[in-house]
């Protein structure tokens, strides 16, 4: 190794800036994340209660037609529950990413 190409100590100002970078938190990628989690999520429980069948298929589950219009425990209701909870979830993780920056901005 060269002497050129050691490692050297990183200043105040180098060290802050990294400190920033790193705390820093991705918000789109915590929307995708949490979207893509209950998204499939409601994706797999619906089409679980279908495979599974029976008598009166998911009726509480069903209940999520009051707050996603077009849902229901059908495999076409498992894509449009997709895209519901999906868009719910990125709120979320937006949500989460947008107030951990901003407390991670004050605390420095």
């Amino acid at each position: 190794m060269h002497a050129t190409q050691m490692a050297r100590p990183i200043d105040r100002d180098q060290e802050q800036a990294l400190r920033r970078v790193m705390l820093r938190i991705n918000e789109q990628g915590w929307g995708i994340a949490i979207g893509m989690v209950l998204g499939l999520g409601l994706f797999f429980a619906t089409n679980f209660l279908i495979v599974r069948g029976g008598e009166d298929v998911g009726k509480h589950l069903a209940l999520l037609g009051v707050y996603f219009p077009g849902y229901s425990v059908t495999f076409v209701g498992s894509l449009v529950g997709f895209v519901y909870a999906f868009v719910v979830g990125y709120g979320i993780g937006r949500t989460i990413g947008v107030v951990y920056n901003g407390l991670a901005h004050r605390a420095r």
